[in-house]
């Protein structure tokens, strides 16, 4: 409908709808849901993630942490709506700027979060369902208190992403070894640490102001646990993909993938320490190189877990 051929007030009621439907849109990131596509890494790990039923079951699982990492985001930006109005970029955050109100954005919270159950309830995966709600409390309590306690705060974020790997292997009934739980433990906590010390360098002195906790960390400090993490994920990775037997180890594949998932570790180690990895996700869909090394690595590990 053309808001010209309305009277003056239902154009603006009009035009005050789309942008706040918008907004809504905004508010929920789905820029950020590509971080869930490790729900896919358990099944595709196990090479079976080309059977039907189980690419369906990881798929479900996917769609449902989109909705529930978007619920958080709502309560998140509802919640910080005061802290990210004295931001200078987070004030442009559609609730922060009005445009979304506070009581849409916790409605559309607690609707995203009570439907994601819901929907994995009526799926029948039980085990899904524990592990989805698991993340939902880490991630409520996380916006509500544990990112402004140092330390927890990267406990919490670790987590999402660990239990997003989780997922996958709990929509398919897969069993996750514990060289995987610890290439992926690793593997989160080196990104929850870069992120970290990277809004400590491009905040500099004044970064407890926008974020509490920041304060209570010294660049030196974080510096050494991505490093440690990093390290640490390299080393599960290569014993864990050297440990696989495919055809008594005579196809190359899984130990090759090593190479481009060393690279493509350090070459998002090389984001951290130049201090722009605020955004993992940012950071994975702006350079091509890594990318590149991530389309290899999955070449590899693909024909190597399917038995090629």
């Amino acid at each position: 409908m053309n808001p010209t051929a309305l009277g003056p007030s239902d154009a603006a009621d009009t035009m005050g709808t789309s942008a706040r439907l918008k907004g809504l849109l905004r508010t929920a990131r789905p820029r950020q849901w590509v971080k869930n596509v490790l729900v896919f890494a358990a099944p595709l790990a196990a090479g079976q993630l080309n059977r039907p039923d189980v690419a369906a079951r990881a798929t479900l699982a996917f769609a449902l942490f989109c909705l529930a990492a978007s619920a958080v985001y709502f309560v998140n930006d509802a919640l910080d709506v005061q802290a990210d109005r004295a931001h200078p970029v987070k004030r442009r955050r559609p609730v922060a700027a009005g445009v979304v109100p506070l009581s849409a954005a916790y409605t559309a919270g607690a609707l995203g979060a009570a439907t994601a159950v819901l929907v994995s309830c009526l799926a029948g995966t039980g085990t899904l369902t524990v592990v989805l709600v698991a993340y939902l409390l880490v991630q409520i309590l996380y916006v509500t208190r544990i990112k402004h306690e140092p330390l927890y705060d990267l406990a919490a974020i670790a987590a999402g992403f660990t239990l997003r790997a989780i997922a996958g292997g709990a929509a398919a009934g897969i069993d996750v070894t514990p060289m995987f739980l610890v290439t992926a433990g690793s593997g989160a906590l080196m990104m929850a640490a870069g992120k970290r010390y990277s809004e400590s360098v491009q905040e500099g002195e004044g970064r407890s102001r926008t974020r509490r906790s920041l304060g209570s960390y010294s660049a030196s400090y974080l510096r050494m646990l991505w490093q440690v993490a990093c390290g640490s994920v390299l080393m599960a990775y290569c014993l864990w993909a050297f440990s696989l037997d495919t055809e008594g180890l005579s196809a190359p594949w899984p130990r090759l993938s090593s190479v481009p998932f060393l690279l493509a570790t350090l070459a998002y180690a090389m984001h951290i320490d130049r201090g722009d990895a605020q955004a993992p996700e940012d950071v994975v869909l702006h350079d091509r190189g890594l990318l590149a090394l991530g389309g290899s690595w999955l070449v590899f590990f693909a024909l190597g877990t399917f038995g090629v």
